[in-house]
C-alpha cells in the first residue's frame, strides 16, 4: 500500500494499511488476492483499467446492497448515473459533484466521452464528499481508472466548507442525501447561495438545489436526484422556493422514476434538470417551457426488492429529452400521452407550481381493439363462467383422489 501511494501521489494517506490486524481472516484475504490475481487483464493499459474499475464498481454495488440504507451513502445505482450522464452529455468542460459518494458520476462521465469518440482531456473533474471513508473510496475509484480529479485535500461538507467556492461548472451531476434533516441550516441563514429563499432547517433538499444553481456556469446544466417530495412540498417555505426557481425559468426537465431503484431507501425519487440559459445556440429556444417525463412504469425487477432501468429505457428517455431540446440529428419531438409533455410556465402556475410529471403527461392511451363494449363484456363473462365450471370439476377430481387415499377435504 505504501508503494502504491508512492507511485500515485493522489492516494497519499488514503489507502488502508492495517491488513495485519488480528480480526482479519488471513486465509480469506489470501483467497481474495488470489481470486483477483486470476483476472485476465491483458496487455492493453486501457483494458486493464476498465476491468479493474468494473471489479471495483461490482464490489461497491454488492456492498451497497448488503448494507441497505447505509450503503446509499456512497453508491448511486448505475442505471440512475447513466441516465443523468446520457441526458446532459458532458462532452467538454467542468464536471462537478458536491456530494460525490464513491465517484460514480465522474467515472460514467469519462466513459460517456470515450464511448462517443471524444477526448478525455476535454473534461475537468471537481467534487467533494463529507464522509471520510467514502471520500477515500472515491479517490481509489478514480485512481484505478487513471482519472484525474480535484476532490479536495480531504473530506468536507459542501454546505459549511465549500472546497470550490469560485467554481462555475458546465455540468453538475449529483445524488444528495434525501430529505436530510440535520444539515446545520440554522448556521447558514444569510448564505449567498439562497437566492430563491432560505431552505428549512429540517430539510436540505432546496439547500442542495440552490447550491447546484449557485455553481452553474451561465450556459451550464445540472442533473440531480431528489426525493419526490421536492416536486410538490409546500412545508416550511419549500413551495415558495420552488415557485421562485420556476418563475426564474430554470427548470428544464423533470422525470418521475420507478420505485425500488435505490439500495438505501424506498422513498420514491425523481430527476431534476436545471439550466441557466434555455436560449442556447446549440439547441432550440426553450424559454418558458419545461419537459415532463413519467418513467414510473419503466424498468425490470432484478431481485425481489430492487428494480433496474434497462439500456432501452434509458435510451428512450434520453432521446425524448434530446428531441425536445432540438439537438442536431435528433428526431422531431412530440408529446406522448402518459409518457411526456412539454408544458409552459402558465400551465405550471395553474397547477400550483407542482412539478410532478403525472399532472402534465396524463394517463396512457388505451388501445381500442374495435370490439364493442357489450360484445366484449358478454364474451368475457361467458369465459369466466366456463372457468368456474372447470374449477368445480377439478375440485371434484382432487376430492375423489384424496378419498381414495383415505383422506377427506
Amino acid at each position: 500500500m505504501v508503494a502504491i501511494e508512492r507511485d500515485n501521489p493522489t492516494l497519499k494517506g488514503v489507502l488502508p494499511k492495517d491488513y495485519n490486524r488480528q480480526a482479519l481472516d488471513k486465509q480469506r484475504l489470501g483467497e481474495l488476492i488470489d481470486l483477483i490475481g486470476t483476472i485476465g487483464l491483458g496487455d492493453k493499459e486501457n483494458r486493464s483499467k476498465d476491468i479493474l474499475g468494473r471489479v471495483y464498481e461490482y464490489f461497491l454495488s454488492q456492498f451497497a446492497s448488503a448494507e441497505g440504507k447505509k450503503g446509499g451513502q456512497f453508491y448511486t445505482p448505475r442505471c440512475v448515473v447513466k441516465i443523468l450522464v446520457e441526458m446532459i452529455a458532458p462532452y467538454k468542460g467542468r464536471v462537478y459533484d458536491p456530494c460525490g459518494g464513491s465517484g460514480g458520476m465522474f467515472v460514467s462521465s469519462e466513459k460517456f466521452v470515450e464511448a462517443h469518440g471524444g477526448n478525455i482531456g476535454d473534461i475537468s473533474i471537481y467534487g467533494q464528499e463529507s464522509n471520510p471513508t467514502t471520500w477515500k473510496l472515491a479517490k481509489m475509484n478514480l485512481a484505478i481508472r487513471g482519472i484525474e480529479g480535484n476532490l479536495g485535500p480531504e473530506n468536507a461538507d459542501s454546505f459549511h466548507r465549500d472546497l470550490h467556492p469560485d467554481l462555475k461548472a458546465d455540468f453538475i451531476l449529483a445524488n444528495p442525501p434525501f430529505n436530510m434533516k440535520d444539515w446545520g441550516g440554522e448556521r447558514l441563514r444569510e448564505d449567498i447561495r439562497w437566492k430563491y429563499g432560505i431552505p428549512p432547517n429540517g430539510n436540505a433538499n432546496f439547500g442542495w438545489v440552490q447550491h447546484f444553481i449557485h455553481h452553474l456556469a451561465p450556459t451550464g446544466i445540472a442533473g440531480f436526484v431528489l426525493a419526490n417530495g421536492s416536486m410538490s412540498s409546500n412545508q416550511s417555505g419549500e413551495g415558495e422556493i420552488r415557485k421562485n426557481i420556476i418563475e426564474a425559468d430554470l427548470v428544464d426537465c423533470m422525470i418521475a422514476l420507478p420505485g425500488q431503484l435505490f439500495y438505501s431507501t424506498q422513498i420514491p425519487a425523481c430527476l431534476w434538470f436545471v439550466t441557466r440559459e434555455k436560449k442556447n445556440p446549440k439547441f432550440r429556444d426553450r424559454r418558458g417551457q419545461t419537459l415532463f417525463i413519467d418513467a414510473r412504469k419503466m424498468g425490470r425487477l432484478i431481485d425481489r426488492v430492487h428494480r433496474d432501468l434497462t439500456d432501452d429505457d434509458i435510451a428512450k428517455i434520453a432521446a425524448t429529452y434530446h428531441a425536445w431540446r432540438g439537438e442536431k440529428d435528433a428526431v422531431e419531438y412530440a408529446d406522448v400521452q402518459g409518457f411526456c409533455k412539454s408544458a409552459s410556465i402558465d400551465e405550471i402556475r395553474k397547477n400550483g407550481f407542482v412539478l410532478t410529471p403525472g399532472r402534465y403527461v396524463g394517463a396512457e392511451d388505451v388501445v381500442d381493439d374495435g370490439e364493442p363494449f357489450e360484445e366484449k363484456m358478454g364474451r368475457l363473462t361467458e369465459k369466466l363462467t366456463e372457468q368456474f365450471r372447470e374449477s368445480e370439476r377439478l375440485e371434484g377430481e382432487i376430492a375423489g383422489n384424496l378419498k381414495g387415499l383415505g383422506y377427506r377435504l
